[in-house]
């Protein structure tokens, strides 16, 4: 009861802040100058440069209204959704692991870092024609070039948070005879925890962008060809909806994007929140 009388009195208080309503309002002014810009010719006279060529946001509403009752788009979001949690997913598995071992072993990181940080400047979606040749369908070049995208990001932040630790707890604990086991549990990985939170954070805005880029550009990995102009992932609906001419269905699987990368965002950073207690308690 009282975690629910808790969570009922936060959001409350989230919803009266000053803060939430401000951005209630930076929207609505957003998008009354989206709406009229869109709409400038046929309402002025004049056309607005740039946005004037933009659908309506009112336009857009009604195609998202009609696409969610289109279970081709339900379809294409499950499979940009299933890659960018496998690319994700396999990025932390790997990421994270790779980068306390770098940041614990100076020998290790000698070895491994030159090779990294040369590997780590070449954009994700540069690895999409190496990926394409080299990996036996196009759905495993999309999930290689999908894990990209979060891992460079993990492993620099794991690095950095491992560095950034105080050298003074680990001279106290080895002067009261802690293992190197303790050490790590115990300081390491605590200390380390906020900064992997942060590069889940940003890499899984970075997974996003990728999947739909590497979807365009591959035509949609192996589903692309079955579930019609809908079937390969939401970046493959946004292509399809440019070369048929619909606007509105590109700005619609936009904004679409962005509401799930949003989504993403927000579920890491209240699982950081429930992993690192500490920090609000500070």
């Amino acid at each position: 009861m009282n975690a629910i009388k808790g969570f009922v009195l936060k959001t409350i208080s989230f919803v009266t802040g000053e803060d939430f309503w401000r951005g209630i309002v930076a929207i609505i002014v957003f998008l009354l100058f989206w709406e009229t810009g869109s709409r400038s010719q046929s309402w002025f006279g004049v056309a607005f440069p740039w946005v004037s060529q933009v659908p309506a946001p009112t336009a857009v509403l009604q195609e998202m209204y009609r696409l969610i009752q289109d279970p081709s788009f339900w379809h294409s979001a499950y499979l940009s959704t299933l890659r960018v949690t496998e690319g994700f997913l396999a990025a932390m598995v790997i990421g994270i692991p790779l980068g306390l071992a770098m940041a614990v072993s100076k020998t290790f990181y000698g070895i491994s870092f030159p090779v990294f940080e040369v590997l780590r400047p070449i954009p994700p979606l540069a690895w999409v024609p190496a990926a394409i040749i080299f990996w036996p369908t196009q759905e495993l070049s999309i999930a290689f070039v999908t894990f990209l995208g979060a891992f460079f990001t993990i492993v620099i932040n794991v690095i950095g948070g491992a560095q950034a630790i105080d050298v003074r707890y680990f001279q106290a604990a080895r002067s009261m005879g802690s293992s190197t086991w303790d050490i790590f549990r115990r300081i390491i990985l605590p200390g380390t925890l906020p900064s992997i939170v942060v590069g889940a954070t940003v890499g899984i805005g970075i997974t996003w962008a990728v999947v739909v880029a590497a979807e365009m550009i591959s035509g949609g990995g192996s589903a692309g060809s079955v579930g019609g102009a809908a079937g390969g992932g939401l970046g493959f609906f946004i292509w399809n909806s440019y070369v048929g001419g619909s606007y509105t269905q590109i700005v619609a699987g936009m904004i679409s994007i962005g509401m799930a990368g949003y989504l993403s965002s927000a579920i890491l950073r209240k699982i950081g929140e429930w992993m690192t207690p500490w920090l609000a308690e500070g």
